[in-house]
């Protein structure tokens, strides 16, 4: 069964995501920015239940449309720009680009790092129109010198994680524990060559979150809290 059972339907969040595109566009500079939110969790924690709380809440206390945006959502964005598929999967193998992305910005680009350099500016894009809630890509670290941006992260102890993706994706306790092992290798290793940079490092958030101790609606009413203090 594969991992994207855990994540939520894109249709309505690529709706969204044209929306608050087209708002970034038209942002004036030095305009107060709206805030972003980004949760960074361990594999088998709840990070989507968490989003989709906190979704709710901030909608209901701002009175504004609010985007959840994870991997789905880009890579619908992709698909619309027609970036095919193996260039997708081979997005992990391609150290420091965002470093080398930052610091050119080359309009000469003809490798498939002009895929890569679409779907970061498109993270940064999201940000800045902010009343986003981003899961995972590693966007704490994308945006982490943006003014307007919280970062999160949920952590739990192994157990916790392989009883939650066994019962999310109705698969045995067994095929749970080596998911949870392997996907949280293969996270590392892409957030390290592609980002140059440790996820875990608890100094890029805000607050951290036991998510094995502290239940969904308790995170969510925390960061919704806090961000929106």
């Amino acid at each position: 069964m594969p991992v994207t059972v855990l994540i939520p339907e894109v249709e309505q969040r690529l709706r969204a995501y044209h929306a608050l595109s087209s708002r970034a566009k038209s942002l004036v500079e030095g305009a107060p920015l709206k805030p972003t939110i980004t949760i960074s969790r361990e594999f088998g924690c709840e990070a989507f239940p968490v989003a989709d709380e906190l979704k709710e809440l901030v909608e209901q206390k701002t009175g504004e449309e609010w985007l959840i945006v994870d991997i789905t959502l880009l890579d619908a964005v992709a698909k619309e720009h027609h970036i095919p598929e193996e260039v997708m999967l081979s997005l992990g193998h391609k150290p420091r680009w965002l470093d080398d992305m930052f610091a050119t910005l080359s309009p000469k680009w003809k490798s498939d790092a002009d895929y890569y350099r679409l779907l970061c500016e498109q993270v940064v894009s999201i940000a800045t129109a902010g009343n986003a809630i981003f899961v995972g890509l590693g966007a704490a670290i994308i945006t982490k010198t943006m003014k307007n941006c919280y970062h999160f992260r949920l952590f739990a102890e192994h157990e916790f994680k392989v009883r939650s993706i066994a019962r999310r994706m109705n698969i045995a306790k067994q095929e749970a524990e080596i998911l949870v092992v392997d996907q949280q290798k293969e996270r590392d290793k892409i957030i390290r060559k592609l980002l140059d940079a440790d996820e875990g490092d608890q100094f890029y958030y805000h607050m951290i979150f036991n998510n094995g101790k502290v239940r969904n609606p308790r995170i969510a009413r925390t960061i919704a809290d806090y961000v929106l203090k």
